[in-house]
């Protein structure tokens, strides 16, 4: 038995401990950590011995639920950022009136390599875009803060974010039953 073989087997009899109706959850669960997110919560349900369908639905929506909690979030703490800034801003009188109360505006910090790629995705090819290339930067749950974060609507993010969500996850978990089939390790 080669080494994959017995790896693969190994981690079928450690979920197999798990009883069959938590055994989804814990890959919905595994699919909300950033960077683990549907493609690798589907990918350990179906080496764990899930139905590659039941696999890829509860990593999907596990991923989408930490996408929809923080969309919900960043769009509330943004417009509470907006409309402070707003109350704060003084009424303009003149020329030369200060732009903040100590007459010095913050100075943003620079944005990473991950948030630049996004945003050049973002301009070139819209909400949609940046939502189903965004992982290849970035886990969806940034991709989504800075999506939201950036102006665009809650209901259109969570739309073109479930729309990747699924794509990845269903290529994800089609791989990986493709890739057991052909080592031999489904059985």
């Amino acid at each position: 038995m080669n080494p994959i073989d017995s790896l693969i087997q190994g981690f079928q009899s450690l979920m197999a401990q798990v009883p069959e109706l938590l055994q989804p959850v814990i890959v919905a669960l595994a699919a909300t950590v950033p960077f683990l997110e549907g493609e690798i919560g589907a990918m350990l349900g179906v080496l764990g011995g899930l139905n590659p369908v039941v696999a890829g639905i509860a990593a999907a929506a596990g991923n989408f639920l930490s996408v929809f909690v923080v969309v919900v979030l960043g769009a509330r703490i943004r417009s509470a950022i907006v409309s402070r800034r707003a109350a704060r801003r003084p009424v303009a009188v003149g020329a030369g009136a200060p732009l903040e109360e100590d007459g010095a505006a913050d100075a943003p910090k620079p944005p990473s390599k991950s948030q630049l790629k996004v945003r050049r995705y973002l301009e070139r090819f819209g909400v949609p875009g940046a939502s189903l290339l965004g992982p290849l930067a970035m886990p969806t749950q940034f991709t989504a803060a800075l999506l939201v974060a950036s102006g665009v609507a809650k209901s259109w993010v969570l739309l073109w974010q479930a729309v990747a969500i699924v794509a990845w996850t269903t290529v994800t978990a089609v791989s990986t039953t493709l890739a057991l089939h052909l080592v031999g390790g489904i059985g």
